[in-house]
């Protein structure tokens, strides 16, 4: 299963979208948001794209019960879980947190295959040691609306656990 790994859209629905179309010509079935959506009405934006998403919220929160009301929905396209999320997807184990200090956490203890985290806008793919003896998938797409650096967003496929960084066509970093 291929996902769109994203986060820090900050409501620039544009940028959004333009990740969510270029992830799903390149095969994505699904959408992780790793958080700081903020208005509901970002997401609503991108139902059009036929994308399923699991997101959780940042720092910047916005409408909260209406973030949550309408993912409760019949026939809602996304999922939101709150602050953070252990989800099985694709066969795999995901966390998914914004903040970079609870992901590293949450990989350190060898219970996930993979965790994903934004915040600070600064991509990262790697693997990481955990307490278990073995390592933990991170990724950190960066910001989809190219806040503090390039537009960009992860590309991942669960069955071969391989990630790759893609830039956001058509946005300019701001």
């Amino acid at each position: 299963m291929k996902i769109a790994i994203v986060s820090d859209s900050h409501d620039n629905r544009r940028a959004l979208i333009a990740a969510l179309e270029d992830a799903k010509s390149r095969g994505a079935e699904g959408v992780i948001h790793c958080g700081d959506v903020v208005a509901p009405s970002t997401l609503g934006a991108c139902e059009h794209v036929g994308l399923p998403m699991h997101v959780i919220h940042g720092n910047n929160t916005g409408d909260l019960v209406a973030l949550s009301r309408r993912s409760h929905r019949p026939g809602a396209f996304y999922r939101y879980y709150g602050q953070d999320a252990g989800i099985e997807l694709g066969g795999r184990k995901v966390f998914i947190v914004h903040y970079p200090h609870y992901g590293l956490g949450m990989a350190a203890t060898g219970d996930w295959d993979l965790v994903c985290y934004g915040h600070d806008h600064k991509a990262r793919i790697e693997a990481v040691p955990n307490v278990k003896g073995g390592t933990t998938q991170i990724v950190d797409p960066g910001s989809c609306a190219g806040l503090d650096g390039p537009a960009t967003y992860v590309l991942g496929d669960l069955a071969t656990m391989t990630f790759e960084l893609h830039p956001v066509p058509g946005i300019d970093p701001h």
